[in-house]
């Protein structure tokens, strides 16, 4: 088996070492200079109300990504020159960038704009979406991916991308799962802080990086029922302990911006909410940066019924904490009038005005207003090859190997026919995924290409694909048996098309689509082995590709070179390494579902007893559950050792072990710590992730692993919000996933 990189020096001269990120490095927003401040002070002396409101207003330029329509050119030309918008969504490209920089440049006080755009998971260059990625629990590689996509977007005119979703999320039928980093605190902050860092470059102001968005501030992943748009309703202890976390790492990070929710949290839309954006962001974190509305979400407090009308809900956003609106209009209508009246005082107003302008200068646009429009740049940022390849790397990266049952997989070399069998065997458009910017599907090479490729020479491939993904006929599937009776090997490609899964992609029922599973039923019925290859941008419901398939290799929605690294996981040009991010249930009926459940009074055991918290037709266990992925080698978890058997609640211990490649191929595993708190004031989660490494070994080669016990590991949120330690055992549990723990320990933390 191979473990390699085409053109090796190309990739090494972009990627970052993962030294780089190891730490919980931060990096604030840079203080503004002496010029830029006094520059600052100086012009909104000078501005009127109606010009400070302007600043507050975000626009939509060609491309409507929201339920309203774009505004025509001609009257965006004119509202910029007016300086009636301070900064524009979905404008891109170097040249468009230039001409709407020039119109503001005539308005009276010559304030450049600001040029946003959802840049998720690559501009031109397309990573697997980001809960794909999250699953490489390589955070070099995610860093260098956000790094990538802030280097093609910056050289495109845009200042600032809105991502990274940070989102915690529980429930694989809300459609932008695939847009976070998973079910778990602990990994989502650690994705966080990482996709921050590569946005911004560690140093926010440089021409080749953007703003960061954490978003959506707060709970939208908890949405009820997994529908988007739809209320949360939870607890404010359950807030603080499962879903800020990773804002937090974000803030710390030295992320640019927030961006609020569309949701209501608790009765109150987060667009309106002081707590959140006030009280929480502003006074408790010491946070200075913008916060951005979410698309129209001003506007929508009205329809959520906590508004009036505009003149309601301008000042109710903006005295909330909100200082940017984005597309409801609200604030170019009502707010200035809202700021005569009283209704927003003067300083409030003028608070926000700050930050944006302040934002602008740290970009150094008062300097240069067109120092990100240049189209030579733009070129070369958009045609180096070195961005394919890691590309290419993340893919590889981020398949899990869910099962490979008498290790159907790689594909051995005895193998002299495969059928290329499903839906997405021939996909180009499918592989990349949703927020597409500026990519090139026809670039795309497909599964069946790759494996055409790499096949060995003399082998026979056989392409159908049985139906489309949509799937509604099965008139194909006759010919799709009769193929897989031919074959030594069936490669099946079965899942989710693109928009499928995304913004507004939510699904009551998230099996595969359509009679795919009619469609596996068949192409096993012949009785050839079957490696099944699944797409998709969420956890889906996949029992009967795990009844009929030897071998599943998730590849999620993997991006530009998707199919040239499902064709290097086949046949072993590369060894899985992946563990999900995210829970995979058996039903519908499971959901909500984390690995971080709590113990009940009457938990259920092995075997069904009665009056138990437990279902009568299914067990309580996921199909596949959070940190589970196979590897073609294996490894040995031994000689555990803890430096102290008790602590204080600042105090630190050391857990330390050796990992061993058992195997016969170089591997990596990552290796997951949870922490169970056994007595606590509120009663706590079975198992909680705590700490996780990737290591990398050759065959019959060891490391010895250990990770820090500090409070930072061993704390929670308590009744009054506080992150405590409190006295008492703790059990430390290390493995590799959060159902295959191989070592404990037990630690007494003393009062």
């Amino acid at each position: 088996m191979r473990s390699h990189l085409p053109a090796a020096a190309l990739l090494a001269a972009v990627m970052l070492p993962v030294a780089a990120v190891a730490a919980e490095a931060t990096a604030r927003l840079p203080a503004l200079s002496a010029e830029d401040s006094r520059r600052v002070g100086a012009l909104m002396a000078r501005m009127s109300v109606d010009e400070k409101v302007g600043q507050l207003n975000q626009v939509a330029g060609a491309d409507a990504t929201g339920p309203v329509s774009p505004a025509k050119a001609e009257d965006l030309a004119a509202a910029v020159r007016s300086g009636r918008i301070g900064s524009m969504l979905n404008i891109r490209g170097a040249a468009a960038t230039r001409q709407y920089q020039q119109w503001a440049m005539r308005s009276r006080l010559k304030i450049p704009l600001l040029f946003a755009l959802d840049v998720i998971h690559g501009y031109q260059t397309v990573f697997p979406v980001p809960l794909g990625e999250t699953a490489s629990w390589d955070l070099g590689l995610i860093e260098q991916s956000a790094r990538i996509a802030a280097i093609e977007a910056s050289a495109s005119g845009i200042h600032w991308t809105f991502a990274p979703m940070v989102d915690v999320a529980r429930d694989p039928r809300w459609g932008r799962v695939m847009e976070g980093a998973g079910e778990d605190p602990w990994l989502g902050a650690a994705v966080a802080r990482a996709r921050v860092l590569g946005f911004q470059k560690r140093r926010l102001g440089d021409t080749d990086a953007v703003m960061a968005t954490a978003k959506h501030f707060a709970g939208y992943g908890a949405a009820l029922a997994g529908r988007d748009y739809n209320t949360v309703d939870m607890s404010l202890q359950q807030l603080h302990d499962v879903y800020l976390p990773p804002f937090k790492a974000a803030a710390d990070a030295g992320v640019a911006s927030f961006m609020n929710a569309f949701n209501t949290l608790n009765g109150v839309p987060a667009t309106g909410s002081r707590y959140l954006q006030t009280t929480l962001l502003r006074r408790q974190w010491g946070y200075d940066g913008i916060v951005v509305s979410d698309w129209g979400s001003v506007g929508e407090m009205i329809t959520h019924g906590f508004a009036r009308d505009a003149a309601h809900a301008a000042p109710l956003a903006l005295n909330a904490g909100n200082d940017i609106d984005m597309e409801s209009h609200v604030y170019d209508k009502a707010l200035a009038a809202a700021v005569r009246s009283g209704a927003v005082a003067t300083p409030t107003l003028d608070a926000a005005v700050r930050r944006v302008l302040e934002m602008k200068a740290r970009l150094g646009l008062f300097k240069d207003p067109y120092r990100f429009s240049d189209e030579r740049r733009e070129r070369q940022a958009l045609s180096n090859p070195a961005h394919r390849l890691v590309a290419l790397e993340a893919a590889r990266k981020s398949a899990v190997l869910l099962k490979n049952h008498e290790r159907l997989l790689p594909i051995p070399p005895r193998v002299r026919h495969i059928a290329v069998i499903g839906p997405l065997a021939r996909a180009r458009r499918d592989l990349e995924g949703g927020w597409l910017v500026n990519s090139s599907p026809q670039h795309v090479v497909t599964i069946a290409e790759a494996i055409k490729a790499r096949a060995p020479a003399g082998t026979q491939v056989t392409v159908l694909d049985g139906c489309d993904v949509d799937c509604a006929s099965d008139a194909g599937f006759a010919a799709a048996e009769a193929a897989a009776l031919q074959a030594d090997l069936v490669v099946l490609a079965v899942g989710e098309g693109w928009d499928m899964t995304g913004e507004d992609r939510s699904r009551a029922d998230i099996g595969l689509p359509g009679r795919q599973n009619e469609l596996v039923q068949r192409v096993a019925r012949a009785g050839k082995p079957v490696a099944a290859v699944v797409l998709g941008g969420r956890p889906l419901i996949l029992n009967t590709v795990a009844e009929h398939a030897g071998a599943i290799l998730l590849a999620w929605l993997p991006g530009s070179e998707g199919g040239n690294a499902i064709g290097d996981l086949l046949f072993g040009h590369v060894n899985p390494s992946a563990k999900l991010p995210i829970t995979f249930p058996r039903s519908v009926g499971q959901i909500p579902i984390s690995y971080a459940h709590y113990m009940t009074g009457r938990p259920a055991g092995a075997v069904r007893a009665p009056y138990r918290s437990q279902y009568i037709d299914s067990p309580n266990t996921p199909l596949y559950a959070f940190g589970h992925g196979l590897s073609y080698t294996t490894f040995e978890y031994t000689a555990p050792a803890l430096s102290a058997a008790a602590i204080k609640a600042d105090g630190k211990a050391t857990l330390r072990f050796t990992l061993t490649n058992s195997g016969a191929v170089y591997g990596e595993e990552v290796v997951q710590l949870y922490v169970h708190d056994e007595v606590a004031s509120l009663a706590r989660p079975v198992r909680l992730l705590r700490g996780f490494r990737k290591v990398g070994l050759q065959p019959g080669a060891s490391a010895q692993v250990e990770f820090t016990i500090d409070r930072a590991t061993l704390s929670f949120i308590d009744a009054s919000l506080a992150s405590v330690v409190e006295p008492g055992s703790f059990r430390l549990m290390v493995g590799a996933a959060s159902d295959d723990l191989r070592l404990e320990a037990r630690l007494e933390v003393l009062p």
